[in-house]
């Protein structure tokens, strides 16, 4: 029998729609480490562990801001971030205008937008540069987030729904865009760097969500937890350097995974009266394989149920705070998902921290 106290999701905003894009240029694995080869050789790089890494990651290819032989000319931060800007402009406007139109909706019903990203800077934010580019109106409230990498998209959807429940009538998007492969440090030969040049791809995603008494359709966003690990603050992120943002990545991000992850989601669940064996659908981050792994270790999950962060992994790579949303887009779509089902998704990234968000169908 369900327990008494557990929350009922019907004044919870809902999860309306989820587009998702990609840039149009796309490399292999094998593309990309033979360009990063043809580079570090000349820096007396171990070839063989270059290519060692890359692998270990499982990632197939990725899709990229630019044709690959352009990234050779990006010599300063300014040029790389003048191309972030233009791109992550059009990638925004694109996935934005999908998850409106999978929503029935047009940029006049959006009250609010939040953007997240973590891969390059601007002033006015990509999401003022779209007002005019969609139509949105101009009484449209915007929150640009910078920072929580990898965690971003599920801490937006905890933000957005957090406004949401405050203002029920309202409508809000969550865009989320990365373009990871802008930020490469070409002369750092530092093992992070190696991994991350394996690792993360670029993409955006875009989450309609509605207020509790804006007519949504989809899953309720029920409750969110936030988590912050002391003293973990060079775990992961960036350092900003002449040269733009030289990747922070600790070996430590597994085992902390291994370590906290279960306590968390099981006291999360229990603030509603839950257990992981309630939780039909898991929407995890596509950390890389060893956070994977963790999250499967830990949480004691059954084979299959991170089968679409692995696909989404090996297809398109780590996408930052986009990669979670890709693989909700994905759950919404393709679950075979009943009335009163639970899911989680969870995100980690700098901080150290985590973020959980419930979801009822």
């Amino acid at each position: 029998m369900p327990s008494s106290n557990r929350h009922d999701p019907a004044p919870s905003p809902s999860l309306s729609a989820v587009g998702r894009a990609l840039p149009p240029h796309y490399a292999s694995q094998e593309q990309l480490i033979a360009a990063l080869r043809d580079l570090w050789a000349t820096k007396h790089f171990n070839l063989e562990r270059l290519e060692d890494l890359h692998r270990n990651v499982q990632v197939g290819g990725r899709h990229l801001a630019l044709p690959l032989e352009e990234y050779p000319s990006l010599a300063t931060f300014q040029q790389r971030n003048d191309a972030w800007i233009r791109v992550a402009t059009q990638l925004s406007e694109q996935v934005a205008r999908e998850a409106l139109s999978r929503a029935g909706l047009t940029p006049k019903d959006v009250d609010h937008v939040f953007f997240v990203t973590v891969t390059g800077i601007a002033t006015p934010s990509v999401d003022a540069r779209l007002v005019n580019r969609m139509g949105f109106r101009e009484d449209v409230k915007r929150t640009p987030i910078f920072g929580l990498g990898c965690v971003a998209g599920a801490a937006g959807l905890a933000r957005a729904s957090d406004y949401l429940r405050a203002f029920p009538k309202q409508t809000a998007l969550l865009i989320a865009t990365e373009l990871c492969s802008l930020t490469l440090q070409r002369e750092d030969l530092s093992i992070p760097n190696i991994i991350a040049s394996g690792l993360f791809g670029d993409g955006a995603a875009c989450v309609v969500l509605r207020g509790a008494e804006a007519g949504g359709t989809g899953p309720r966003v029920v409750g969110s937890r936030s988590v912050f690990y002391p003293d973990t603050e060079r775990v992961m992120g960036w350092d900003v350097v002449d040269t733009g943002f030289k990747v922070v990545l600790s070996a430590k991000v597994p085992q902390l995974v291994k370590e906290h992850i279960r306590g968390n989601v099981d006291g999360f669940l229990a603030e509603h009266g839950l257990t992981r064996k309630d939780v039909k659908h898991w929407v995890a981050h596509t950390g890389g394989p060893k956070v994977l792994e963790g999250f499967e270790s830990a949480l004691e999950l059954e084979a299959g149920a991170l089968e679409r962060s692995w696909r989404s992994l090996k297809q398109v790579g780590n996408l930052s705070s986009a990669s979670v949303l890709f693989v909700l887009g994905e759950t919404l779509e393709e679950a075979d998902v009943k009335p009163g089902d639970w899911g989680v998704v969870m995100a980690m990234g700098p901080g150290f921290c985590a973020e959980m968000v419930l979801v009822r169908w």
